[in-house]
């Protein structure tokens, strides 16, 4: 074979080889891939909330009669004292002890209750001047450098608690007033025949607020205790969430909240008041038994920005559980187990190489970088089984 054919064929077989080696080369990995920044990073429980009135009054029928129609409607406001309901004496009631034995129980109950409103606000009324006493000391303080910032502020929202349950105790202590009122009159009107000398009836508004709810709209005869509408002030709101139980636990009075998709523009902000200790059970979406926990939580922005809420509205709650301005992080889809420590993919020289992190707080979006990772550093976002320590990758 001339030497010139020798040598064409050693070529052709030297690419044969070289082309054999090429195909069973690893090819470099498609993976997605994050950078190492710093920003905020924010820990909440999320969950559903729905608004209600923090007092909402139940106006019922003290005597047996006949109401005349109410003439207010869903939405109207009412005065406090305003009459809401007209009860006539029915023509032919007969009078027996039976009658008046629950006539005085009623009276008797009433008044107990009065009494213990009575009792509530002499307690609220303490509170408040404890309160008062205590921010007018705190402002002097403050003034004087003595006290931060953040305690004064606590204590003005304490004292603006103070005269809220103060204001709350008092209306219910006038509710209760006009319940003993109306059921001394019951007992008295128990005694008399019939219609005769009887007088009208006028059930009045025990708040200044507005018309909820009509219960018993067309005149006719009603029982006694026969729910006729109910009242309520709607500037006086409150939220309840109902979260896991699980999460409960990180939840305390004063954790800030935030809520969001609430109908109007921007986000509001609320604290949470109580975190109920009695839990329930209830059924999620997709059939499994959950234990949860009431949260009640109260509105902190400007009355004027969630003015247009009304009872019963919904709307989706953060509780923020841990937040900071400035923290080192990666996404969350970086970080995996690796044995008993946290560990990434960091690319370098377009390789993956494992390295070991200590992860701090998580929120399910991005994980805190304690160590082992610097700012600016590019990790692979949730890497699968084709990537290996010093795999070749490339940007997907």
């Amino acid at each position: 074979m001339p030497w010139r054919q020798r040598i064409l064929l050693a070529a052709l077989l030297l690419l044969a080889t070289l082309a054999i080696v090429w195909a069973f080369l690893p090819r470099p990995v498609p993976v997605d891939t994050a950078t190492v920044s710093r920003g905020p990073l924010r820990v909440t429980v999320d969950e559903e909330g729905k608004t209600r009135l923090l007092e909402r009054f139940v106006i019922s029928a003290p005597v047996a009669g006949y109401a005349r129609r109410v003439g207010l409607e869903v939405g109207d406001p009412v005065a406090k004292g305003q009459a809401l309901a007209t009860l006539e004496p029915l023509r032919a009631e007969a009078l027996d002890p039976r009658t008046r034995a629950i006539a005085e129980a009623r009276a008797a109950t009433a008044e107990a209750a009065l009494r213990a409103a009575g009792e509530r606000v002499r307690e609220a009324a303490a509170s408040e001047e404890y309160a008062v006493a205590r921010l007018d000391r705190t402002r002097k303080l403050a003034e004087a450098g003595l006290t931060p910032r953040d305690t004064l502020e606590q204590v003005e929202s304490e004292a603006k608690r103070a005269r809220a349950e103060k204001g709350s105790a008092t209306e219910a202590a006038d509710a209760a007033r006009h319940e003993v009122e109306a059921a001394k009159a019951a007992l008295t009107r128990a005694g008399e025949s019939g219609g005769k000398g009887r007088e009208k009836m006028i059930v009045r508004s025990p708040i200044a607020g507005r018309v909820l709810a009509v219960r018993h709209e067309s005149e006719g005869v009603v029982p006694a205790g026969t729910p006729l509408l109910d009242v309520g002030d709607p500037g006086r709101l409150e939220v309840e969430v109902d979260v896991l139980s699980a999460d409960a636990v990180r939840i305390h009075p004063g954790t800030p909240v935030r809520f969001e998709r609430w109908g109007g523009e921007g986000l509001l902000e609320g604290k949470v008041r109580v975190v109920e200790p009695v839990g329930f059970t209830k059924v999620s979406a997709l059939g499994v038994e959950e234990q949860r926990v009431l949260v009640i939580v109260d509105f902190t922005s400007p009355r004027d920005r969630w003015g247009k809420i009304g009872d019963g509205y919904r709307l989706e709650a953060s509780f923020i559980l841990w937040e900071e301005k400035e923290v080192l992080q990666v996404p969350a889809g970086a970080v995996f187990r690796s044995g008993d420590r946290f560990a990434v993919y960091v690319v370098e020289k377009g390789r993956a190489k494992i390295r070991p992190v200590e992860a701090g707080k998580r929120n399910g979006l991005a994980a805190q970088v304690l160590s082992g990772l610097a700012e600016g550093e590019t990790v692979v976002l949730h890497p699968g089984d084709t990537v290996s320590d010093g795999r070749k990758v490339r940007l997907r």
